[in-house]
């Protein structure tokens, strides 16, 4: 598979899960912390869970944007997209995440909120990067 790169950032992690990452071009910088859930103090600090879900949500939403008008819809301005991610261990070693996204279209018809969607998901960068990698679930609110 062959991606034309429109735009390309970095960032660098320092510390593993309980350390901190920030962008190259140092518009976002995070201290990262353990959940205690996954033996770690917890305590202030994000983790890339967190950061997964962020970032799928906001991409899954703008994926709507970017759809809808060959749909004839319009995204809601009040739209939102919350994305629950989930880590363990793998069945088959390893450890695996999951995602649910829940989608709310408030005033858009369902039957258009779900072509809306769907549509949305076939080009969605983190949807095409996790597809066959990850469950990802998706609801209508």
């Amino acid at each position: 598979m062959s991606v034309d790169v429109k735009y390309r950032t970095s960032a660098t992690a320092t510390g593993g899960r309980d350390g901190a990452a920030k962008t190259a071009d140092g518009s976002f910088e995070v201290k990262l912390a353990t959940p205690k859930e996954l033996g770690g103090a917890g305590g202030p600090g994000a983790n890339p869970e967190q950061l997964f879900a962020s970032g799928y949500s906001a991409c899954f939403l703008g994926a709507m944007k970017a759809v809808a008008p060959s749909l004839q819809l319009k995204v809601p301005a009040e739209t939102s997209v919350t994305a629950d991610v989930g880590i363990g261990p793998r069945s088959e070693g390893g450890f695996g995440i999951t995602a649910d996204l829940t989608i709310s279209l408030p005033g858009l018809d369902r039957a258009d909120a779900q072509k809306l969607v769907d549509a949305a998901h076939q080009v969605c960068p983190y949807s095409n990067a996790t597809r066959g990698n990850v469950d990802v679930g998706l609801k209508l609110a």
